[in-house]
């Protein structure tokens, strides 16, 4: 017969273990322990990061661990189930578009406070959210204040040899900027767009509209190189370009009308060997545009003399189906897909921005073969500015800059919950989806998990993440994003 006090130790240890696995309030579980025994070989324990869509939580951690266990026989309910076997694209960055007025707002503010602000986003320690990849513009966006390339003349001159190219409207605000940014992160990695070409290459001889001249084709491929060139010489590597933001809308200020087929001819006979010449690893990135336009891309790639220096395909979504990012990667694996650019249109609404560009962008697009996902635009001020006569005046930034005064926007949020956690060099990984639990899964080089889940239901879903014949418990309050790692 037990002696008394052994049958007082069961009962104790009984109680600690029944309280263990009972339903825990919050989001968090920590592992039991039971009596002074020891204890299991621990599993994995996750970490949750969560933003509501009423902000009363906006990517904050939350206390106690998610401890994995090994997974029942039977289970009810609905269950994301992670599939290290099955890997897919890497991911390059997750970002914003570093507009010519965003550089400005920035660099007008405080030294401190901006060295502070820059710090929270693009290192990744403590609660800074770990920017790792901008877009740039090659010469003004429709986001700066005032139009300009780097080979402006007056009406009627031309400059085919390029002998007044300069770079030095970047060096009033984005290139100090930039380089603060790569003191902080000096692996960022950057892609340059441009709006347009100087004028007087265009058809039309204006910064809006208008074509590439074929004569300039090679002047413009040149351009390019000094470019890449130039801002190497500034200690700034650009990692790729695409040939033209939105080639298929010319009514922006400034912008270029370039079909598929002169984006191929401009590629194959200038651009592509240009680059060859000058030997640059720099990225050539074909369309940069919606997705109702999938043919845009797939045109080029089809034809093999300008396909051989491309690298892959960027998207927007402001038409079309995200799914045509797969429709190209499926046509041609070995090119790669990116998306590179989506608005919110102030003032916004915080719960649906959340939620839509949460299930679209950073699960809809990752899900679909994208390396990059970036928000446009890092920052405005509180009218929207700055931008140019015909820009856009109603792009909400990720950050609203009034002098030093910051508030985060809802691009702030969507961006943090994948880039501090997916690093460069990322995996994305299979995962199940339930029904309303939208999500997407990465392994990281230093062998974590990352898994970003929005509830896109009406109320509170409880779920249960499995790995490897381990599980957790888990629970997302209505249009939550969680981001688990372990």
């Amino acid at each position: 017969m037990p002696t008394l006090s052994f049958v007082r130790f069961l009962a104790c240890a009984g109680l600690v273990l029944g309280a263990a696995l009972a339903p825990q309030p919050g989001f968090a579980q920590a592992p039991a322990k039971v009596g002074t025994a020891k204890p299991a070989k621990a599993g994995p324990a996750a970490t949750l990061w969560l933003t509501t869509p009423d902000q009363a939580q906006l990517l904050r951690e939350q206390p106690g661990k998610l401890a994995f266990r090994p997974a029942a026989a039977k289970t009810t309910g609905p269950v994301i189930e992670l599939n290290d076997a099955q890997r897919y694209q890497r991911i390059d960055g997750f970002g914003y578009c570093l507009t010519g007025g965003s550089a400005e707002l920035l660099h007008r503010m405080g030294a401190a406070e901006r060295a502070q602000l820059l710090r929270e986003l693009f290192a990744i320690d403590g609660t800074n959210i770990g920017v790792s990849y901008l877009r740039l513009s090659i010469g003004a966006s429709d986001l700066d204040a005032q139009v300009f390339s780097y080979d402006d003349l007056p009406a009627g001159q031309t400059d085919p040899e390029l002998k007044h190219f300069s770079l030095q409207p970047d060096r009033a605000h984005l290139l100090p900027v930039l380089k603060e940014i790569l003191a902080i992160n000096p692996r960022i990695k950057l892609l340059g767009s441009p709006w347009s070409p100087p004028p007087w290459m265009k058809t039309n001889g204006e910064s809006k509209g208008g074509s590439l001249k074929p004569e300039c084709y090679d002047a413009y491929a040149r351009y390019f190189v000094k470019y890449v060139q130039g801002m190497a010489q500034e200690g700034v590597r650009i990692d790729a370009i695409t040939i033209q933001n939105e080639p298929l809308h010319p009514g922006n200020n400034p912008s270029l009308l370039m079909p598929a087929e002169q984006q191929a001819e401009f590629i194959k006979k200038a651009l592509g060997p240009a680059f060859k010449a000058a030997r640059l690893d720099t990225k050539i990135i074909v369309y940069d545009h919606n997705c109702d336009k999938p043919e845009y891309p797939l045109t080029i790639l089809r034809d093999p003399e300008a396909a051989q220096y491309v690298d892959g395909s960027a998207f927007h979504m402001y038409a079309g189906q995200i799914e045509a990012l797969s429709a190209v990667h499926d046509a041609f694996p070995q090119k790669n897909v990116y998306f590179t650019e989506q608005w919110i249109g102030a003032p916004g609404k915080f719960a649906g921005d959340l939620a839509w560009h949460v299930r679209t962008l950073v699960i809809g697009a990752t899900r679909n073969w994208a390396r990059t996902v970036l928000e446009w635009n890092l920052a405005a001020d509180p009218q929207q500015n700055p931008h140019t006569p015909g820009g856009c005046t109603e792009c909400l930034g990720a950050l609203t800059l009034d002098g030093n005064a910051v508030t985060r926007n809802p691009a702030y949020y969507i961006i943090g919950h994948a880039s501090k956690w997916a690093r460069p060099g990322s995996v994305r990984v299979a995962s199940t989806e339930p029904d309303k639990l939208p999500n997407v899964a990465f392994r990281t080089p230093a062998g974590q998990h990352v898994l970003i889940v929005l509830n896109d239901a009406a109320a509170p879903q409880r779920f249960r993440i499995r790995l490897g014949g381990r599980e957790t418990a888990a629970q997302l309050p209505a249009g939550a994003v969680g981001t688990y790692v372990w």
